[in-house]
């Protein structure tokens, strides 16, 4: 019979360094860009009065003289006109342009009202129930307000996020004497602004 061999006899073999392979680096996930906005197939239906209103208000934005304005304006032009859109919004109907292009490029009135009618037409536009409905998280006590420091921590780290100066000029005047703020009062103040 053969002498059994002794397992701590034998020394434990050690995986070599060089030999082992690092693990390939996952791949990252790819986003697929949306679809660039076709703004040929909008469609304006404005009427003659909406448009003179509309091209007079473009004109107020024409600091040059040339019937144009700059990209990063049109976001401002838009909410002078009764519009909400997000930056974020803006910058799709100008084709995602770069912060270089936003300040440099410029955009003739024609160009600029299938823009609007394009936000004008967006079914995700939020309207004054959903605004409410969304600060209503924020009512813990159920009697129609939020705290106004709650809420200055909410407008500057969600979503588009604010500046201080921001959001003091937006919540200027809606505190009262406990920091309250009657929600439903500043969402009519916010979107008459």
């Amino acid at each position: 019979m053969a002498p059994k061999k002794d397992a701590k006899a034998a020394p434990a073999r050690k995986p070599s360094l060089q030999s082992a392979a690092p693990a390939p680096a996952p791949e990252p996930d790819v986003v697929a860009a949306p679809p660039a906005l076709d703004l040929s197939k909008v469609k304006v239906e404005f009427t003659p009065d909406q448009h003179e209103d509309y091209k007079e208000a473009f004109g107020l934005f024409d600091r040059v003289g040339d019937s144009k304005v700059a990209y990063n304006q049109v976001a401002d032009i838009m909410r002078a006109l009764g519009q909400n859109p997000t930056n974020k919004e803006v910058r799709k109907v100008l084709g995602n342009p770069s912060d270089e292009d936003m300040a440099a490029k410029r955009l003739e009135f024609e160009a600029f009202l299938p823009m609007l009618q394009h936000i004008v037409n967006d079914p995700n536009k939020g309207t004054f129930d959903d605004y409410v409905e969304g600060l209503r998280v924020f009512d813990k006590e159920g009697n129609g307000t939020v705290m106004g420091a709650e809420l200055r921590i909410v407008l500057g780290t969600l979503g588009e996020k604010m500046s201080e100066a921001e959001i003091d000029g937006l919540m200027q005047g809606q505190e009262d004497e406990n920091g309250s703020i009657n929600f439903e009062a500043f969402v009519k103040h916010i979107m008459s602004i």
